[in-house]
This record gives structure tokens, C-alpha cells and sequence, in this order.
């Protein structure tokens, strides 16, 4: 039997897919290909630890994790430095939350994007350079 072996990518709904990915570009320094698409190469991210994974997990449909209830899912996207990057958002004037929680998987922040979407950022618990993670 096959079976599923990793998650491919994220795929979402956008009010203005353009707009939305400069602001990416902007405030997390995505860099998209011709297309749009932004590539996370595992290869070198999995560096951080010999068991790198991504996570896949239903919430129930009244989780207020995500923020909004009409919100439909949330991203997680792995950091090289939590603090850094939260702090680069706020002096951009983007909401973030002040809260962050610490568990054994790592350090957990949030932010809200300019088309109003919770975001997670995880910092693992070994991270690497941000040489390692652009090489």
C-alpha cells in the first residue's frame, strides 16, 4: 500500500495573492520564483536535528487557536531566532502577540498578517545559522 510520506506544500485562499506575497517578501524575507511559490528545502533545514519534521494536525472546528473562527487553517513556519524576527515585525508596525510559550518541541510566536491570518512561527529547540538555512 502507498502512503503518505510528507506534507508538499500550503496552499491557500488569498484576497490579493500579489499584495499578500510582497508582504511576505517584506516582513519574513520570503524569496518566490517566478510563479509565486516560495521552496523550503528540507535538505538543509533538517540540519537543525537528524528528526526534522512538519507537523499535520486537525484542530476541532471551534479551536480558537487560530485566531479568527472563520480563519480555516493556520501556518507554522520554522525560525532561526524567535526573538529577532518578532521583534522585526513589530518595529514594521505588525501585530504580534507578546505571549510566547516554551515547551521540550521549542519556543512558540505569533503574528497577524496584512490580510488579517494568525500565524506561527516555532523556533526549534536546535536551530542553526541563518547561513545554513539560505546555503
Amino acid at each position: 500500500m502507498g502512503k503518505v510520506i510528507g506534507i508538499g506544500g500550503v496552499f491557500f485562499k488569498s484576497q490579493d495573492p500579489k499584495k499578500l506575497q510582497a508582504w511576505y517578501e517584506e516582513h519574513l524575507g520570503f524569496q518566490p520564483d517566478r510563479e509565486g511559490y516560495v521552496y523550503f528545502r528540507w535538505p538543509k533545514q533538517a540540519r537543525m536535528d537528524p528528526n526534522a519534521y512538519t507537523l499535520w494536525g486537525p484542530f476541532p472546528s471551534d479551536t480558537k487557536y487560530f485566531g479568527s473562527t472563520k480563519q480555516p487553517l493556520m501556518i507554522n513556519f520554522v525560525v532561526d531566532d524567535l526573538d529577532l524576527i518578532l521583534k522585526q515585525l513589530k518595529s514594521k508596525g505588525v501585530e504580534v502577540d507578546d505571549r510566547i510559550e516554551e515547551h521540550s518541541e521549542g519556543r512558540f510566536g505569533w503574528f497577524i498578517d496584512s490580510e488579517g491570518n494568525r500565524t506561527e512561527l516555532w523556533e526549534p529547540p536546535t536551530t542553526v545559522s541563518k547561513k545554513d538555512l539560505t546555503e
